[in-house]
């Protein structure tokens, strides 16, 4: 699969879930997935001009920023422990996995402003996966802004169930609706992958994380 011909057909696909949506295209960031991709295909995204990028593990993201172009816009969307923050904080764009109160008060320390983040919700109630509650997510999110956190917006990752997939990201809308009441900064939703972003743009997703779209499997 060539990189920039499957970038081309995910922008195309976006477009049309958007116009099914009365949205602009541009309302939505694709985050092209480079987790497990060599430098190389990330160049060759890049020069089909791509820039935002995410990755899912801190160590992974620190050996390849120094070899890739400056201005790329970095996205963590994994698990991040609060020892691996001094990786990450310094070079992305956004945290997609802000999950506890711990991380986000780490996150507040070093130099300078920290970074957005988005507060990541387990809509589905699911045991292994990270993330507040929706019942849980306005407390929690007061919280993080109270300790000086950027916070944007929210992230999920819903059960692998692509038929109720539309349910849990109206369920994670709603929970943003009423953030967006007492904080009008935290509009931003990360939802959608490979298997349901159409789905998550007609549903008001702000950004879509798609690896295996993009890269093949």
């Amino acid at each position: 699969m060539v990189a920039g011909v499957s970038l081309e057909s995910v922008l195309a696909r976006i477009g049309e879930a958007c116009g099914r949506a009365d949205r602009a295209s541009d309302s939505v960031t694709l985050v092209a997935v480079t987790k497990g991709r060599s430098v190389q295909e990330i160049l060759a995204l890049y020069e089909a001009g791509h820039r935002d990028f995410g990755e899912n593990r801190a160590q992974e993201l620190d050996a390849k920023v120094g070899s890739l172009p400056a201005d790329i816009r970095w996205h963590f969307i994994g698990p991040l422990q609060t020892n691996k923050v001094r990786l990450v904080r310094p070079v992305v764009t956004l945290l997609h996995s802000m999950d506890r109160l711990r991380l986000g008060a780490v996150w507040m320390k070093g130099p300078g402003s920290p970074p957005a983040a988005l507060l990541q919700v387990n809509v589905g109630g699911e045991e292994r996966k990270h993330g507040v509650s929706a019942g849980g997510a306005e407390d929690a999110a007061g919280e993080l802004i109270r300790l000086g956190v950027p916070l944007g917006g929210l992230m999920t990752i819903p059960p692998a169930d692509p038929e109720r997939a539309r349910g849990y990201f109206q369920d994670l809308r709603r929970v943003r609706d009423r953030l967006v009441g007492r904080w009008p900064e935290c509009g931003a939703l990360s939802m959608g992958m490979t298997d349901d972003f159409e789905v998550a743009v007609e549903e008001g997703a702000t950004y879509i994380r798609v690896g295996r779209a993009i890269f093949g499997s």
